[in-house]
């Protein structure tokens, strides 16, 4: 082989095989995010169920209806009360860690089910009352976002 072959075989690498590598490196870091995002909903997604665990665990509490529930003792408030906290904990990990203003499809779908959680819960009576104490110390963006669902929810939307 001659330098002239050396030479036309330095430009075919720039020309085809520096693009390859580069459109080959980009696919896999768009891959490597897409697994980092799917883990992180199965993540939040397993905490929630966790929280519905707690849920059950508290019948007396009737946490699944829409009102509140009438007559609880001092501890049967306590332990709502506590409940309700983990339950702002988790809806704000889940705002922080999946909510984009700009979202692709694949996003948009995976936020929309935790928005559908939030409003479910908005729509308890307790719960969206007792909002604005929840929400203290809390990211301000994400205490905007859930108390415009709660409004919403209250007008019944």
């Amino acid at each position: 082989m001659n330098l002239e072959t050396w030479e036309l075989l330095s430009y075919v690498v720039t020309v085809v095989g520096l693009p390859f590598a580069i459109g080959v490196f980009l696919y896999e870091q768009r891959k490597e995010r897409e697994n980092e995002e799917e883990a992180t909903w199965q993540q939040l997604s397993d905490a929630y169920i966790d929280f519905l665990e707690v849920v059950l665990a508290n019948p007396d509490l009737k946490l699944r209806s829409q009102v509140s529930t009438p007559d609880l003792s001092d501890e049967q408030r306590e332990r709502m009360w506590v409940i309700y906290d983990m339950l702002t904990s988790l809806f704000e990990r889940a705002y922080l860690l999946a909510y984009e203003p700009a979202m692709d499809e694949k996003q948009r779908r995976r936020w929309h089910s935790w928005e559908d959680y939030m409003r479910e819960w908005c729509r308890r009576e307790d719960f969206r009352a007792r909002l604005p104490e929840l929400l203290r110390g809390e990211d301000p963006d994400f205490s905007t976002y859930i108390l415009r669902l709660a409004e919403e929810e209250a007008r019944g939307r």
